[in-house]
């Protein structure tokens, strides 16, 4: 971090604790740059960033100012879903927003899409380039069903710092962490079985089990600290659960990172029970914090928990290239990838390997993790900005991800249907659900740069939303409730 950015964010942690009250002048660019004992023009550069945070606004002749702001508003509460097995639907909704993708003229402000116009990723273009020039015959040919071994050993080197020791020989190549969390569910279950899953989780997963036959049991789910153990145990007691699925770590959509003592707690309650957990990770590196957090996967002594991941969300979707760590069910796994896919692109295989072994990936990760934190301050500060009051708003601690509740009679799947003419999509909170709950929800995503056109997208959609809120009789302008104050304070 520059010494701008550290300046940069010493005030604006000053201005969140209220030493800098709002409408406040803040102290001269020469007094600052004599406090801190740096230049002029870092103060400047500082200021400018804490400006385009919308976090201060500059009045002619008179100097920096803390701008105006609403209240934060409250983190979204325990969920409560239908504790039941249900079978799975939303496959309509899903396919509507992956044929958005193709749409060049609508803004999807929920895709789960990271950056990929960052200078850190022009060594992959190299990389890619140049293998496509040596004309190996390797590149055309078919892989070794497990995956290309360069990859999986650098793999096994990257997973220490998730507190994992591993070989390349317990590592898997997948077609994306897409492919792993299907033939890890697959290996384990049955048409008609059971899965316990977080409550909201991630779609694509809830798909994969309406595809396989499988049904799903929604857990309650903390915004902060991830799926409630208590639940999930009494679960576990009434219906003959197979597995656990699971993101702890960044998690989508909610961003939480479930603490360490909980993740252990997870693992003995699937021990007790004999089930196994599907851990998907692939959101673990964009952690804000280093550090990154550890895996579930790094306290299994018995193979039972099958840690899932990727490069799609930390360095490019396009390449294809995930992993899963099967533990006791390896022979199961290579038997449903065979079956599915058989091998795996070998060329996108090696540039993986490539750019990990030559440095760029965690140089890449340390731009990433800053750039999105960035987003995250300057994208909450105009959904405050523009949104109405009487929302919940989640506090990711990684990825580029959040999640806003609505009121209960707001319907965000009305929302989106009016924003088709604005050219705007978002990602509605019932796709993450296996019944369709949460349609007073919606997720959206802060990885693209924040321009003009991302500034008035939100504008609009704040708007929108205002007018569907009035609609529905409900206050656009009181503050958060009692209720939702208290279960504030309690998390705090």
């Amino acid at each position: 971090m520059t010494r701008y950015q550290r300046l940069a964010g010493l005030l604006a942690e000053r201005i969140e604790q209220g030493l800098y009250q709002s409408g406040e002048r803040l102290p001269s660019v020469r007094i600052l740059s004599t406090e801190h004992g740096v230049s002029i023009s870092t103060v400047q550069q500082a200021y400018h960033l804490l400006e385009e945070r919308q976090l201060i606004a500059p009045q002619p002749r008179s100097g920096y100012f803390v701008t105006p702001r609403k209240a934060e508003p409250p983190v979204p509460a325990l969920t409560r879903p239908a504790q039941r097995p249900v079978e799975i639907t939303q496959w309509d909704a899903v396919l509507e927003l992956l044929n958005a993708r193709q749409e060049k003229d609508i803004l999807q402000l929920g895709s789960g899409m990271p950056d990929l116009n960052q200078p850190t990723l022009k060594p992959l273009w190299k990389i890619m380039s140049r293998l496509g020039q040596q004309q190996d015959v390797r590149m055309l040919n078919y892989d070794n069903i497990y995956g290309v071994p360069e990859l999986r050993e650098q793999i096994a080197r990257l997973a220490i710092d998730g507190g994992c020791h591993l070989t390349p020989d317990d590592i898997v190549i997948t077609t994306g962490c897409h492919e792993a969390l299907s033939v890890s569910i697959r290996a384990i279950c049955q048409p008609g079985d059971i899965v316990a899953v977080e409550s909201p989780t991630f779609h694509g997963t809830m798909q994969s089990l309406r595809g396989f036959g499988i049904k799903a049991i929604e857990i309650p789910t903390d915004s902060g600290t991830g799926i409630s153990l208590e639940a999930l145990e009494l679960a576990l007691e009434q219906w003959p659960i197979k597995a656990v699925v699971v993101v702890p770590n960044c998690n989508n959509p909610l961003g939480f990172i479930m603490p360490e003592s909980r993740k252990r707690a997870l693992l003995a309650l699937a021990q007790r029970f004999d089930v196994a957990i599907v851990e998907d990770d692939v959101y673990g590196e964009l952690a804000y914090e280093y550090p990154r957090p550890v895996t579930i996967k790094s306290f299994d002594d018995d193979g039972r928990v099958l840690l899932c991941s990727s490069f799609s969300k930390t360095v490019a979707p396009g390449l294809r290239v995930g992993w899963v760590v099967p533990g006791r069910y390896l022979d199961r796994v290579l038997h449903m990838k065979y079956i599915v896919t058989g091998s795996t692109a070998t060329q996108t295989q090696m540039a993986a390997a490539e750019f990990v072994r030559q440095g760029h990936y965690p140089a890449h990760l340390r731009r990433m993790r800053q750039y999105y934190q960035r987003n995250l301050e300057i994208f909450t500060h105009w959904v405050r900005h523009f949104f109405p009051c009487g929302i919940c708003v989640t506090r990711p601690q990684g990825g580029f991800l959040m999640w806003i509740e609505l009121p209960e009679a707001f319907d965000a799947v009305k929302l989106n249907k009016a924003l088709q003419e604005a050219k705007l999509q978002i990602a509605v909170g019932s796709l993450f659900s296996a019944s369709g709950k949460y349609r007073n929800c919606l997720r959206l995503s802060y990885a693209q740069p924040f321009t003009e056109r991302t500034g008035k997208a939100l504008e609009i959609l704040g708007a929108a939303v205002e007018r569907a809120m009035e609609r529905c009789g409900l206050s656009v302008h009181a503050g958060p409730s009692h209720e939702q104050e208290g279960r504030v304070s309690e998390r705090e």
